[in-house]
């Protein structure tokens, strides 16, 4: 199966909090580190240091998307909330999807929200990419 992540994390968030995130959600739909062939998500985390650790542990390169380009994109569960902060709806499920070249019906894991033990909260979107 070739999938793409979609992440999204509170600023600060932790590379261990992302990471656990990554493997709940990946055991969530079957798939594993193995599958992942793309990773994205908004151009605001760029420089976020946790995010970038599971990148190199992984050795991920992650794809940012601005927020007009996230925004466009059709997802299941957007939110207020995010679009305050961000610009967006969604940051992970549009990641993901944008990433995957695939539409909503692809999305394997709509949001997958792990609340880390430092109080940082990660999500993580998954789809199967479309070829």
């Amino acid at each position: 199966m070739n999938i793409a992540l979609g992440i999204g994390c509170d600023r600060g968030t932790p590379a261990a909090t992302i990471a656990q995130c990554v493997a709940e959600a990946l055991a969530a739909c079957g798939a594993t580190l193995a599958d992942v062939r793309a990773v994205a998500s908004i151009d605001l985390k760029a420089n976020e240091t946790g995010m970038q650790e599971a990148a190199r542990t992984h050795r991920w390169t992650i794809r940012f998307y601005p927020a007009v380009a996230l925004a466009r994109v059709a997802v299941p569960n957007p939110s207020e909330t995010v679009r305050r902060h961000t610009g967006t709806p969604s940051v992970a499920e549009a990641a993901a999807l944008l990433a995957a070249g695939a539409g909503m019906s692809q999305l394997l894991i709509e949001k997958h929200k792990l609340r880390g033990p430092d109080g940082r909260n990660a999500t993580i979107s998954i789809a199967r990419m479309s070829q």
